[in-house]
């Protein structure tokens, strides 16, 4: 797995496990219990199977993309325009 990839999951599950623990703390067991289902492949298939998390991290793509999708998207007349409606351009 990539490093960077790998980097955003421990963020994410970290985040995830300090905040199901918290909310157990305030007696939140609904929103806990959902926090966890939802986290659930995360927290248990971290560190056991690693390369079956890979396809749900959403990475912002490379310099070098993004500045392709601006140059495509500011041209007028760009097939990138028609053909894509500007779906795979992030703005941040």
């Amino acid at each position: 797995m990539d490093a960077l990839v790998k980097r955003r999951l421990t963020v994410a599950t970290s985040w995830a496990v300090a905040r199901v623990s918290t909310l157990d703390d305030l007696q939140h067991y609904e929103e806990s219990y959902g926090l966890t289902e939802e986290f659930r492949e995360w927290i248990l298939c971290f560190d056991a199977h690693p390369e079956l998390l890979e396809d749900w991290v959403l990475m912002v793509p490379e310099t070098a993309a993004l500045e392709v999708l601006l140059r495509q998207a500011s041209h007028p007349g760009s097939e990138h325009k028609r053909n894509h409606n500007n779906d795979d351009l992030l703005e941040i």
